[in-house]
């Protein structure tokens, strides 16, 4: 395959990779209210749009640059969702269904730094204690260890969180 080809097709498929994982970091942003970043980053991410679809379109089409447009598609979706996921913007809200431990897992959140409401329910197979903490999302994978350390049984669920006003947030 002639130089020619490739080295466009190679190009696209980088201008494609960095204009979608841009794409991903923009939406994310939009949906955690970030409106100035997300407006650079978009910005930034027309522009990177712009060369990669007019270098696509420019003479004939062919194959090589039509695939690295669409493979560089795909591999931007992913790597924007990797890269999101390594900044962890943002809060989560976790909730804590135990049958037996929920107050030594509230007691355990709290002793962390975390704030911890707890409050009793009742579930299928009975009572059960419901402990809810907002964290921030940098701080997911520790909790979740500490709540499976206290109470390896307990039933927990994950949601994104937005605060609004007030309360308690570790610093």
């Amino acid at each position: 395959m002639p130089t020619e080809m490739l080295l466009p097709a190679l190009c696209v498929f980088a201008m494609r990779v960095s204009d979608m994982s841009l794409d991903t970091l923009r939406m994310l942003f939009v949906m955690r209210g970030r409106k100035l970043l997300a407006g650079a980053i978009g910005a930034i991410q027309a522009t990177v749009f712009i060369l990669a679809v007019s270098t696509v379109l420019r003479g004939e089409l062919n194959t090589w640059t039509v695939a690295g447009y669409a493979l560089g598609f795909g591999t931007g979706v992913i790597v924007g969702m990797m890269v999101e996921e390594r900044l962890a913007i943002g809060y989560a809200m976790f909730r804590i269904y135990s049958p037996t431990r929920g107050l030594a897992v509230a007691e355990a959140l709290r002793a962390a730094g975390h704030a911890a409401t707890e409050f009793t329910a009742q579930g299928k197979d009975g009572t059960v204690t419901v402990v809810n903490a907002v964290v921030e999302r940098k701080h997911i994978p520790s909790v979740r260890a500490l709540v499976e350390r206290t109470d390896p049984a307990a039933f927990i669920t994950l949601d994104e969180a937005h605060p609004l006003q007030r309360g308690y947030f570790r610093h």
